[in-house]
């Protein structure tokens, strides 16, 4: 590959080969006047030798540097373009490498909200165990008889008033909304399938009831609960309550 010459290194090489030129035909020419007038102006010949060499030196000096410039300007060149090249390397690889991040965000992103959009479609489960009620019992005075249906009102049942209602939550995206929320409700020693002791919200079944409404709240960083409260006032049996909520993105 051939390394070009800037303007100022060629005009010194330029200079100094015409310089040299010069020099070399005043000594021609010098030499020949000296050869036709013999030997008798041997000291002028001398002096005239002695300032064409220095004129030649000085030629030669001029060219050599020129010569050098011409060399150390082709180094920086191959230098300086070598240096480009590697900026640009660098600058593809970080192009690469930040498209490469944002590919790997953007996947990770999708496949996040097809798992969430999955478990929406299946539904959210929550289960809980609910004990059986335990009336308030009556405690009589010191001295004071107790009445003939004290030991009835040992094994009365419960009312709902007396119940401890529970609630249950089930935890979805912030962003997502509600399709369904299915109720569910047996005895803690069932086998039945859930599917066949179904609630409707706000209906008594077996001294059991979900409420009317379930509750949403305020999305809180990126997730919301969805809640129902279910109460129990049977001081026979003890149930098992389940509620799955389905939602979309």
């Amino acid at each position: 590959m051939s390394i070009p010459m800037s303007d100022s290194v060629l005009a010194a090489i330029i200079a100094g080969t015409a310089t040299l030129s010069a020099s070399l035909l005043q000594l021609r020419s010098a030499l020949l006047r000296e050869a036709a007038r013999g030997q008798s102006a041997s000291r002028r010949k001398n002096r005239v030798q002695t300032i064409l060499l220095l004129i030649v030196v000085g030629a030669a000096a001029v060219a050599g540097f020129a010569l050098s410039q011409w060399l150390t300007s082709g180094e920086r060149l191959a230098q300086r373009t070598l240096q480009q090249e590697l900026q640009a390397r660098v600058a593809e690889i970080s192009r690469t490498a930040s498209q490469l991040e944002l590919t790997r965000a953007g996947a990770r992103a999708e496949i996040e909200n097809a798992v969430l959009r999955q478990i929406g479609a299946d539904g959210v489960v929550v289960a809980a165990t609910v004990a059986a009620c335990r009336p308030a019992l009556v405690i009589n005075a010191p001295g004071t008889a107790s009445p003939p249906a004290a030991s009835a009102e040992a094994g009365r049942a419960c009312t709902e008033a007396e119940a401890s209602p529970v609630t249950l939550c089930a935890t979805i995206p912030g962003s997502a909304k509600v399709t369904e929320v299915q109720l569910f409700s047996r005895l803690a020693d069932s086998d039945a399938p859930w599917s066949a002791n179904r609630f409707v919200p706000g209906q008594e079944s077996g001294q059991a009831r979900f409420a009317e409404k379930y509750s949403q709240s305020t999305p809180e960083g990126a997730t919301q609960q969805v809640c129902q409260v279910f109460t129990h006032w049977s001081a026979e049996h003890a149930r098992s309550v389940r509620m799955l909520v389905r939602y979309s993105l």
